[in-house]
């Protein structure tokens, strides 16, 4: 059985490290993208590295060239995990990077991921025109980070047996939360938790070591962020383009996330299995539930963290 929960990680941009060629005033700048999403064109394939070829397509038109890039999607240039720690250090140059996936390096990340706290797209976009998009925007730029693109996307909950849909109802069951956050309203709820990667899910389900598992509907939050230390040595109108290419590419990024949640609908229902949506009730309960655990477990991390978490629950559904 599938639920899909209107629940949205915080899909921000990912970094492009910038290297000047060797030579003249007027060597190329080469950008190395990275992601772990499989690669496709510009045309098919999955929407996160169309992104990233739509933005390499489109800087290198807008700049008549002089900034050229290469895609590396499946991780093959380098691992998922080492991706953000890789570009603070300037050692790479984009990467398409679920912001959460940071959270062991720097735990203010880990708002990307809240549980119960977007609940619709339109409320997690309007978040980079908010303060707390400001105060997000600023703190990952002290960290060395530039958001290029906002994308979110919404999650769902796989199941075995019987579906999830309220806490009530995952009393009882294993299942695959995707996060500490989670986890807490998980085991709150009843249910039993269990780390496994999201591409490990499957497996485990089959082999009944896990009843149920969560994620976005294609995989966890998406980000385009890039090396500030780069970004900053670039000319300004090359900045000027990087920064617009990225904002332009907002609305691909939400109408992919949204086809997405649609299409995993399909799949389930062509299957033979049911799938439901959660109720504005529904949601409502698992919120609580979230702010008594998950919400509070993160504001006490950092004062950072705390102002974070209040600036993102002043936006409005």
């Amino acid at each position: 059985m599938f639920t899909r929960r209107h629940l949205l990680a915080t899909a921000v941009a990912a970094p492009a490290i910038l290297r000047f060629g060797i030579g003249t005033a007027h060597a190329a700048t080469t950008l190395k993208i990275s992601h772990q999403f499989p690669g496709g064109t510009v045309d098919k394939g999955d929407f996160r590295d169309r992104l990233c070829r739509m933005f390499a397509a489109e800087v290198a038109k807008r700049s008549n060239g002089d900034i050229a890039a290469e895609i590396y999607p499946n991780s093959s240039l380098i691992k998922t995990n080492a991706q953000f720690s890789a570009m603070r250090k300037g050692a790479l140059d984009i990467s398409l990077y679920p912001m959460p996936y940071a959270g062991g390096e720097l735990p203010e990340t880990n708002i990307g991921l809240m549980p119960g706290l977007v609940t619709t797209y339109d409320q997690g976009l309007r978040w980079k025109k908010e303060p707390v998009g400001k105060a997000l925007t600023d703190f990952l730029a002290d960290k060395g980070i530039i958001l290029l693109t906002w994308v979110w996307q919404a999650g769902g909950v796989a199941s075995r047996s019987k579906a999830i849909v309220s806490p009530e109802d995952a009393k009882g069951m294993k299942v695959r939360g995707g996060s500490r956050e989670m986890d807490m309203v998980l085991q709150t709820a009843g249910a039993s938790v269990l780390s496994v990667p999201s591409n490990e899910i499957y497996a485990a389900m089959q082999t009944g070591a896990c009843d149920a598992g969560i994620t976005s509907s294609t995989s966890l939050l998406e980000p385009l962020m890039m090396s500030k230390a780069i970004f900053d040595k670039l000319p300004k109108n090359q900045q000027d383009i990087l920064l617009a290419v990225g904002e332009e590419l907002e609305a691909f990024g939400r109408k992919g996330a949204q086809d997405d949640d649609i299409e995993v609908a399909k799949v389930y229902e062509k299957a033979g299995a049911k799938v439901s949506a959660l109720d504005a009730a529904t949601v409502g309960k698992w919120r609580d539930i979230a702010r008594d655990t998950a919400w509070k477990d993160y504001g006490a991390k950092t004062a950072t963290a705390a102002n974070l978490l209040k600036l993102a629950s002043d936006v409005a559904a």
